[in-house]
């Protein structure tokens, strides 16, 4: 592994940086969040995609995701009853 010079971040051995990939997801799901209905399949393919190489790029593995997703959702509750936490208070 090499150094970004521009980020100070861990280059992955292809050359994809860990914060190229951040942004590239967030400029993907931002598409995503304003696509038509009938364009956001491929956006969400695209979002998938990044986030597919973010974790391989930072030694997650895809099962290894999907069990902390599971894990959240069995602690927190998931989407599927259409609620939104709108915010946290913090202590202090």
């Amino acid at each position: 592994m090499t150094w970004c010079p521009d980020k100070g971040v861990v280059n992955t051995g292809d050359g994809i940086c860990r914060a190229a990939l951040l942004a590239k997801l967030v400029e993907e799901a931002q598409e995503a969040r304003v696509a038509p209905a009938g364009d956001l399949l491929p956006e969400l393919a695209d979002v998938l995609e990044v986030l597919q190489e973010l974790a391989r790029a930072t030694g997650v593995t895809w099962d290894g995701l999907v069990a902390a997703a599971a894990g959240k959702r069995a602690e927190r509750g998931g989407f599927t009853g259409r609620l939104f936490l709108e915010y946290v208070e913090q202590a202090g």
